[in-house]
This record gives structure tokens, C-alpha cells and sequence, in this order.
């Protein structure tokens, strides 16, 4: 497994004289990718950015998906398949045992779960129970990068006291994901009661002048509330990816 560790022993046997170089330039050639012919997988980003590499699944079929993380297990430490299947989970199990399925966020995780890296936590809410999916995507994405994940879900602005109740926890986290279809109102009221980053996520949850969740995107991007940032319609991944990013900051 090519990853810092690994690497970092490789040179050492080298140095030691415990292998030779042409053995060495055979371990390190598959870097920085390798060619499948139909995907270039990337070997390297664990090593260049410390974060798992992530396999979309949606649009490949579950041969491409299995050959890509199969390759993908010899140089990375931790494995995220996005978007993925219950058929999707079946046959990577059958060349990962190991792998764990997170159903509702459809993620699959292979390899290591890294412990947390830091005490400050990442805090996901929803507005609503619908938005769950979306958010559990980001939760365990953050999650699978070593951060400490809270979850708060259904606290939206059309019973906003649920979420005033629950103040505590908005104001001991360290960043903030806010979750929300149909009017997206929600990360606009968090962002007016924190003092830490706020990373709105719209959803295509809502009736039809929702839009699939454009009504909401359009929403965030114009919110008052200093201190928001937001992803693209649907994008958990992204969300937790960047929340994740953030809290891991001066670890």
C-alpha cells in the first residue's frame, strides 16, 4: 500500500540495502496513476493530499467499479465509493470483504475508518427528516476523514424552536453543515447564530416550484447571513468533504 508509511519504508529499505532500487522503481512505477483504459486511477492523492479517494459510482457499471477499486486498494489506505448500490456494495464485498455499506448515505467504505483527528466537531442538521439521505452522505464523508461528526436532524424553519433548543450544540461546533429543500431558509438562520462556517447543502426536496431544488440553491447563494458558503444541489459529498477540510485545519 503506497501511502506515506509505506513509502517512507520503502526508501528506508532502499537505504538499508533490505532491497534493491530496480525493486523499489517496480513498487513506485503505478504512481502517480494507472491506466485502465477506461479510468486513470489516482494512486497519488491519498499521499498528496492526506484524504481517501472517492469512486463516483453513478453512470459506471459494477465491473468498471470493482476493477477501479481493486486497483485503487493497492495504494490507498481508505476507499469512499460515492453513490453506490446495494449491487454495487455486493460485488466490491466480493473483492473487499471488509467493506462497510452506509445505506443511507450510499457510501461504501473501504479499508480503514481513521479515528478521529481532533476533538472539534463537524455538526450536520437537517431542516427536514427527508434530507437525511444528503446528509448522511456528508456526515460519514467528514466522518471517513477523521473528524468527530454530530448529527441534528428535522430542526427546519417551519418549527424553528426545534432548532433553538438544540443552541448548545450549534454553538459548540467548530463547522457547521445546514441541509435543506423547498424554501432553504435554514443555513441563512444558523449563519446569523454562529461565529464559525456554515456550508449550506440544497436539496431537490420540495413540491413543484422547488424546482428540484434550484429554489433552494438560489436561496442560500443570496442569503444576508455572513459566513456561508454553498455546495451544488444534492452534493453531501461535498459538503462533508470541505467541512472536513476545514476542521482538520492546524491538526
Amino acid at each position: 500500500m503506497l501511502d506515506r508509511d509505506k513509502i517512507q519504508e520503502l526508501l528506508e529499505r532502499v537505504k538499508n540495502g533490505a532491497t534493491t532500487v530496480q525493486d523499489a522503481m517496480n513498487a513506485l512505477k503505478m504512481l502517480p496513476f494507472e491506466d485502465l483504459g477506461f479510468a486513470r486511477t489516482d494512486n497519488h492523492r491519498a499521499l498528496r493530499t492526506g484524504y481517501p479517494e472517492v469512486v463516483y459510482c453513478t453512470g459506471k457499471t459494477v465491473d468498471q467499479i470493482t476493477a477501479i477499486v481493486e486497483r485503487l486498494t493497492a495504494a490507498h489506505k481508505t476507499i469512499i465509493a460515492s453513490r453506490a448500490t446495494d449491487e454495487v456494495f455486493e460485488a466490491v464485498r466480493k473483492v473487499n470483504p471488509g467493506a462497510l455499506y452506509r445505506k443511507e448515505a450510499r457510501l461504501i467504505i473501504i479499508g480503514e475508518i481513521p479515528q478521529p483527528k481532533t476533538d472539534d466537531k463537524v455538526l450536520v442538521i437537517t431542516a427536514g427528516t427527508s434530507d437525511i439521505p444528503v446528509a448522511e452522505e456528508a456526515a460519514v464523508t467528514a466522518e471517513a476523514m477523521g473528524n468527530p461528526v454530530e448529527r441534528l436532524f428535522d430542526v427546519g424553519v417551519a418549527g424553528i424552536h426545534r432548532l433553538f433548543e438544540n443552541a448548545s450544540s450549534l454553538f459548540s461546533a467548530n463547522v457547521l453543515i445546514a441541509v435543506a429543500g423547498m424554501d432553504g431558509a435554514l443555513p441563512s438562520v444558523i449563519g446569523g447564530l454562529v461565529d464559525k462556517p456554515v456550508i449550506a447543502v440544497p436539496t431537490s426536496i420540495g413540491y413543484g416550484a422547488s424546482f428540484g431544488g434550484i429554489g433552494a440553491l438560489l436561496t442560500m447563494l443570496n442569503t444576508c447571513a455572513p459566513g456561508v458558503a454553498v455546495v451544488n444541489i444534492d452534493n453531501g459529498f461535498g459538503a462533508g468533504f470541505i467541512a472536513g477540510m476545514i476542521n482538520l485545519i492546524g491538526t
